[in-house]
């Protein structure tokens, strides 16, 4: 725990990182033993929405950096969670849609998603939520801008 008088309680960089630890933790103790990362959860979230994405459109959407991301297609891909086929646009890119498998396994992790989402901001009044969420968008989406 960090305590009050801290200085590493005036970083920001720090703060972000040790919560973003605990929120991977939490997302981890909610879905159990060999179920989705919260990444793999964020890459099927999204091509669930949009499906026919192109791994570089996956990149914008979910902020995960290009490698990672070629990581967690390959990963659900062999899974069976995704498939992939060639862009109509760009015959050199691929698109990417949930399988069967994928929407289930999707469906499956949502209710460990939601309870994850609730006990990271359990400790956060109700009414500071909402804000709470807005200013981690502005902080996540300031490179995009």
């Amino acid at each position: 725990m960090v305590k009050a008088g801290n200085p590493l309680n005036r970083s920001a960089a720090h703060l972000l990182h040790r919560a973003g630890q605990r929120a991977a933790d939490i997302f981890a103790d909610e879905a159990g033993a060999n179920a989705l990362t919260p990444r793999q959860y964020a890459v099927l979230l999204v091509v669930s929405n949009e499906e026919g994405l192109t791994q570089t459109q996956l990149v914008d959407r979910t902020g995960i950096d290009r490698s990672t991301l070629a990581d967690i297609v390959a990963r659900l891909l062999s899974r069976g969670l995704i498939q992939r086929r060639r862009a109509k646009d760009d015959g050199r890119a691929y698109a990417v849609r949930l399988s069967a498998q994928g929407a289930k396994a999707l469906r499956d992790a949502q209710p460990s998603a939601a309870a994850a989402d609730s006990r990271l901001l359990a400790n956060l009044p109700p009414a500071k939520r909402q804000d709470f969420l807005e200013t981690l968008i502005l902080i996540a989406d300031a490179d995009d801008e």
